[in-house]
């Protein structure tokens, strides 16, 4: 969460993009979500998780040496930040499905309720689920990291 709250924690008003980093180098299956929908309604989807009873999908979030390395390509952080950066976090990949499984409940039958982007955040929950499942049956971890463009 260091460098998430060191850029003001909000993603919204950026063309950000929230993405799963897998454990190694490769984890022998595509992992690509867009993830900008859930980015532009990360506030939304943190108060729906906190309803719901779980932990916010940005509470997954950890920045580690290679995703922190595109920010700095993409101009949305100094070279400086990778010498103070904690080691990354990795988080079970049951723990994100419990959070996933929860906002898509919630969303399955209103996805309105978030707005004209409803469907779309609901599609992108959809596609970490099928992530994180993939993850849990080759026993690795995950987290969320960031992309702003």
């Amino acid at each position: 969460m260091f460098f998430y709250r060191k850029f003001g924690g909000k993603l919204r008003g950026m063309a950000a993009s929230m993405y799963i980093v897998v454990e190694g180098e490769d984890p022998g299956f595509d992992i690509f979500v867009n993830g900008r929908s859930l980015a532009r309604h990360e506030d939304a989807l943190e108060k729906l998780a906190l309803r719901q009873g779980v932990k916010p999908l940005i509470e997954f979030f950890s920045a580690d040496e290679n995703s922190m390395s595109l920010l700095i390509e993409e101009g949305a952080g100094n070279k400086e930040l990778i010498q103070r950066l904690p080691p990354p976090q990795w988080y079970s990949p049951d723990d994100g499905l419990i959070t996933v499984q929860a906002l898509v409940r919630a969303l399955e039958d209103e996805p309105q309720q978030l707005g004209s982007e409803g469907e779309q955040v609901l599609s992108e929950l959809l596609e970490y689920r099928k992530v994180l499942e993939k993850t849990r049956s080759r026993d690795l971890r995950w987290h969320l990291a960031v992309s702003w463009r």
